[in-house]
């Protein structure tokens, strides 16, 4: 890679140029953003594995660009106007709007009034007027009448006055094309406000009530919030707004005028009239169109990154939320005429048995209800009970509450969110064939209690309700985003390798899709590894994807400790050293946190294997396998809390937040709406939401408005 997109990138993500050298070789050499992050500290200077992501992000944006240079200067030479100070230009380019501004001129175009006056001949005359070489422009014209010898056969104008409307045309063109001044109106319209107002459309169709804050709306576009915008912009797509800048006409239009002197000189008498007609065509036809649009589009892809992190670190904390382990689940999907339906799972998430009760209205048959999860519990020695959190929830909750539960076991609430996606997909079809998809979303939610992670990683994120405008986004971005930030929570966490499904093993480093197929075929044909080794047999699984994934899968009871840690095989030797060192076997340390505490790390650097590598080492023989997440804690809504009439203003509540924006946190409270907890309630302003709340994080509010027209509730942070 050049070196300046390497000093672009350093400067970018904050590291240093020699850094980025090393990823981008890693990368091209086939490594994977957890490996490298995880596996080559040495070689990063200990990036952690989200900027490790970023630097991959640039190096593709990087690679993208250095082909478009190739088509651009391939067009312009294709012209005979590729001069070598154009070249160096355009190679010296790290900026892409600034790239094609220089290729502006040479771009193909469909046809233009400035087309139409140079077909005619006029492009001398426009020649004469831009390089200020008349100061009569209007007897310059006459040359360019039809006739005139000076037009060398071509049709020329009916009138001079046509023709210098023409030669305008031309220069209007040109200053549209010109670098400068496309820069220089940039900058100006990044600081002029933001203006939206109700259409016709909006005012007939009661759809356009969400956006009734905007209907007379205004903001300086460099200072709206990501969510206003992305609001504003998803508003005119559907028809409810008409969107604008304030441009200031005047303004700009002098600030043309000027550039243009800056680089041709000034015009004087019956010439500058000419050139400041065409700047105000320019303007008005050309520039501000295209450069109101440019600014916006640049405003929305700021508001992109921004949604795009919020919804990236929720569905980190989504995926990383404590596991109850493996215990033997009632998972029970909530209903009130179609009943309840409740699936028995082992610790594994195997189904085991599912059945209907309707213990709600219309039916209330309590008592046969009752009876029939009493048997259960017993039955299938159930260690924890899962309710989805949508419809009926509550009520279902005080109904388990009456229920005499084993001991130990305990009622939790889990999120629906894309069960019903997930049910009707092809993973559960092929998981559960012979079942329908309502006892295909109970299991889910059991499992989702067991394992969040591997029971999420088979639902497109976007279904799961913690998004902030994710339809509107720039969806490539997101998908890049999205997918890192879950093979990121698959690797820190690490795979049981011998009960992992085929779709959480595709997201380990360096597996994918058709090796995860592979090795679970190989594991159901062989039985259970008994050592990471034998993963080198999965066919199509070589030394380099060994490599990359070895580290991340984890194999219970191995002969060799090791293998069920987060040590890679590549660095056992280094264990076996340690354990001399000692007079100790390998195996010994494993676990052992006063041997461990007794190993001085840079006694073990060499080679490869430097100081952040060794420490990491002993980290992990210290405590192997020790997952990153929390332990999952129990949660129970107001008691006396039902309707949102029942609210009243003061009232203090337990809640779970259940997403997070850039402007707050939604926050359920056992009702069918959640509360806004907005960010003016978390902090002073600036304050970024996801740093004062996480995910399902369980918290004390205090209801500070309730909206029983509109159903909205406003909540205060306890």
């Amino acid at each position: 890679m050049k070196e300046l997109y390497l000093t672009q990138i350093a400067a970018t993500v904050g590291a240093k140029v020699w850094q980025i050298e090393n990823c981008a070789d890693m990368f091209a050499d086939g490594d994977t953003i957890p490996f490298i992050s995880r596996y080559r500290k040495e070689k990063t200077g200990g990036m952690d594995d989200a900027t490790v992501a970023e630097v991959k992000h640039w190096i593709d944006v990087y690679d993208e660009m250095e082909k478009r240079k190739g088509t651009i200067l391939a067009t312009i030479e294709q012209a005979g106007a590729l001069t070598p100070e154009l070249k160096a230009r355009i190679e010296e380019c790290v900026n892409s709007t600034e790239l094609e501004d220089i290729y502006l001129p040479w771009r193909p175009k469909r046809r233009t009034k400035a087309t139409a006056a140079k077909e005619l001949g006029l492009e001398p005359l426009a020649d004469i007027m831009w390089n200020l070489r008349t100061r009569d422009p209007h007897q310059s014209a006459r040359a360019y009448v039809k006739g005139s010898p000076a037009l060398g056969g071509k049709p020329g104008a009916e009138t001079p006055e046509e023709a210098l409307a023409g030669a305008r045309d031309i220069i209007a063109e040109r200053l549209s094309e010109t670098a400068l001044i496309r820069q220089d109106l940039r900058s100006l319209f990044r600081t002029r406000r933001l203006h939206s107002k109700a259409t016709k459309a909006a005012k007939e169709n009661p759809e356009s009530g969400k956006y009734r804050s905007y209907f007379d709306f205004t903001m300086p576009l460099d200072r709206m919030p990501s969510h206003n915008l992305l609001a504003i912009l998803r508003a005119e797509n559907e028809g409810f707004l008409s969107v604008g800048l304030d441009t200031d006409a005047e303004k700009c239009g002098n600030k043309i005028y000027y550039d243009f002197c800056q680089a041709q000189g000034y015009p004087g008498g019956a010439l500058s009239e000419q050139i400041k007609e065409a700047v105000a065509d320019a303007f008005k036809r050309l520039l501000e169109p295209s450069i109101s649009s440019e600014v916006i589009r640049e405003a929305k892809e700021k508001a992109d990154i921004e949604s795009i992190r919020v919804f990236g670190e929720n569905l980190r904390q989504l995926l990383l939320q404590a596991p109850v382990g493996e215990k033997r689940t009632m998972a029970v999907d909530p209903g009130f005429r179609n009943g309840c339906k409740i699936a028995c799972l082992d610790e594994q998430g195997g189904l085991l048995y599912h059945t209907i009760i309707f213990p709600h209205p219309p039916q209330n048959d309590k008592v046969k209800a009752l009876m029939a999860v009493q048997n259960m519990l017993q039955k299938y020695d159930i260690q924890a009970v899962a309710i989805g959190n949508g419809t009926a929830s509550r009520e279902t909750e005080e109904f388990f509450r009456k229920v005499q539960l084993p001991e130990g076991c305990k009622l939790w609430t889990v999120s629906e969110d894309g069960a019903s996606i997930y049910s009707a997909s092809e993973i559960a079809r092929e998981e559960f064939p012979d079942e329908d998809v309502t006892v295909r979303g109970a299991v889910s939610i059991g499992r989702r209690l067991m394992d969040p992670l591997s029971e999420l990683v088979k639902i497109d994120p976007k279904n799961l309700g913690i998004g902030q405008y994710q339809h509107d986004v720039d969806q490539a971005l997101l998908k890049e985003t999205l997918d890192n930030t879950v093979e990121s929570c698959v690797n820190s966490v690490g795979v049981n390798l011998n009960t992992a499904s085929p779709y959480l093993l595709s997201y380990v480093s360096g597996i994918g899709p058709v090796l995860a197929s592979n090795i679970v075929a190989w594991r159901a044909q062989n039985g259970p590894f008994e050592s990471r080794s034998q993963l080198l047999k999965v066919p199509r699984l070589g030394p380099k994807a060994f490599q990359q994934c070895a580290g991340f899968l984890r194999i219970r009871g191995a002969a060799n400790p090791l293998d069920g840690s987060a040590v890679h095989p590549e660095s056992y030797h280094i264990v076996d050293s340690m354990a001399a060192s000692l007079g100790v076997k390998a195996s010994e340390l494993v676990g052992n946190e006063e041997l461990c505490s007794r190993i001085k790390p840079e006694d073990f650097v060499s080679g490869d294997a430097g100081l952040p590598t060794v420490t990491d080492i002993v980290k992990e023989l210290a405590k192997p396998g020790l997952d990153p997440r929390e332990q999952a804690s129990e949660f129970a809504f107001a008691d006396d809390i039902h309707e949102l009439e029942d609210l009243k203003v003061g009232m203090e509540l337990p809640g779970i937040v259940t997403n997070i924006t850039a402007f707050g946190a939604f926050v359920d409270i056992g009702l069918h709406d959640n509360g806004l907890l907005h960010v003016s309630q978390m902090g002073p302003r600036g304050t970024d939401p996801s740093k004062v709340v996480k995910l399902h994080q369980h918290i004390n509010v205090r209801v500070l408005d309730v909206d029983l027209d509109r159903r909205r509730i406003s909540l205060g942070m306890i």
